[in-house]
């Protein structure tokens, strides 16, 4: 992940980003037969190698794999351990494999693909999307798109949307028809609703009509949802419908990956401790409701090949804490200390007065959200989309509106229902 502290600008493709790959092949790379390992020299000093098996196992001719559905032909348990190829050769096209078979076989297999996808060794590859991490100063130029961008057919503005989501964790939609049919609406032009034990798409006021304190007028603090989940919902939209009679309401939004990043830096034993204990979760406020996830890998910070991708957090949700060592227990409470006092710091936190006719879905396993106390009478609507659906529309739309160098390297090469077979993502 890469991270930068900046405004929030709309997000433009990256044409060095699209072009890395694609402009280091400039001349034809050297191919030979090696042991076990077919061996690439893309200059006199860097080469790349592919084991046999694993080259015989990704071909993606139409007999190995289907161009429409995109899944994979070729029996993988019948390819013979020790297959070796007869001949290689260097075509403009890519590379050329001639396989030992009673029915001979060709693979060809894309230059950009191939150095995408080297692994012996990994070669640089365009960096991830761009997150900007934010603190209270985002307010003064908050990612914002328009209700008639989000739904023009187009797609441009849906796109400009989600980007900021993925780069920024949240983004306000001004300009949306205050009723909970516009909003629902809006939602499912990200993707499917996910249904929790609060409904599908839900319209609610504070009289706890479920067993939530979300469905109360008191303070919540900074949290994200569904910490219970084995998987917590992805996206959270919500959308102020009216508020009358009374004030406050405030809504709080902090970037979880800034209060992270700061607590890093400066605390790196506390950091590291939140990075590694688990922490049980519940909902259990129905009756007919008793959600407790599997807590082996639960931590408020959770990190995938040493990256942050998610934050856990919800002090009221937080059950027991049974796992802990005994000589954890008094530093994990003082690190969640220092981490609670990062979160709540005026410099984290963004406070927004919504009014009807904004809506805002917030990146729920990076940006935490809260609210003041308020009183009066304030009807809320809303929907959650899982994480899954999300990646997977802003996927579909990259591909439209700011592909990478394999996919326009191999745009024309076995593309069928516009995608091809050599996309990066299969």
């Amino acid at each position: 992940m890469s991270t930068s502290h900046g405004s929030s600008s709309a997000p433009v493709p990256s044409s060095s980003a699209r072009q890395q790959v694609s402009s280091e092949v400039k001349e034809l790379p050297s191919s030979r037969i090696d042991e076990k390992k077919v061996v690439l020299g893309w200059d006199t000093t860097t080469y790349s190698r592919f084991h046999h098996i694993w080259l015989r196992d990704h071909c993606r001719c139409s007999q190995c794999f289907h161009p429409h559905t995109k899944q994979r032909l070729v029996n993988t348990f019948e390819i013979p351990p020790e297959i070796k190829p007869t001949h290689v050769e260097s075509k403009p096209e890519g590379l050329e494999v001639q396989w030992p078979s009673s029915q001979p076989h060709k693979s060809i297999y894309p230059w950009s693909w191939l150095r995408y996808n080297s692994y012996d060794p990994p070669m640089a590859r365009a960096e991830k999307s761009e997150k900007i991490l934010w603190g209270s100063k985002i307010l003064k130029s908050p990612p914002t798109v328009t209700y008639e961008e989000a739904m023009a057919s187009d797609d441009r503005g849906l796109y400009k949307w989600l980007a900021n989501v993925d780069k920024f964790g949240f983004c306000f939609i001004s300009g949306v028809p205050a009723t909970p049919e516009a909003t629902e609406e809006l939602s499912r032009r990200i993707g499917f609703i996910r249904e929790t034990q609060y409904g599908t798409f839900w319209d609610f006021t504070s009289n706890l009509a479920k067993g939530d304190t979300a469905y109360t007028t008191l303070a919540l603090g900074a949290h994200t949802d569904t910490t219970y989940f084995t998987d917590p919902c992805g996206l959270q939209l919500f959308h102020l419908l009216e508020h009358t009679g009374g004030s406050g309401g405030a809504t709080l939004l902090v970037d979880g990956f800034y209060v992270a990043s700061i607590l890093k830096e400066l605390h790196p034993d506390a950091y590291e401790l939140l990075s590694s204990v688990s922490v049980p979760a519940h909902a259990a406020g129905e009756a007919d409701a008793l959600f407790t996830p599997n807590t082996s890998n639960t931590p408020i910070l959770k990190h995938e090949a040493g990256e942050l991708v998610q934050i856990r957090f919800n002090n009221d949700d937080r059950s027991v804490l049974r796992d802990l060592q005994p000589d954890q227990v008094e530093a994990w409470y003082d690190a969640l200390r220092t981490w609670y006092k990062l979160l709540t710091s005026p410099d984290s936190e963004y406070w927004v007065q919504l009014s009807p006719g904004t809506a805002v879905v917030v990146d729920n396993h990076r940006v935490l959200h809260g609210r003041s106390a308020f009183d009066g009478k304030r009807r809320m609507c809303g929907a959650y989309i899982g994480m899954d659906e999300y990646r997977s529309k802003l996927a579909v739309l990259s591909e439209k509106f700011a592909p990478d160098a394999v996919t326009q390297d191999t745009a024309a090469t076995y593309t069928v229902n516009g995608r091809s077979v050599w996309h990066p993502a299969l």
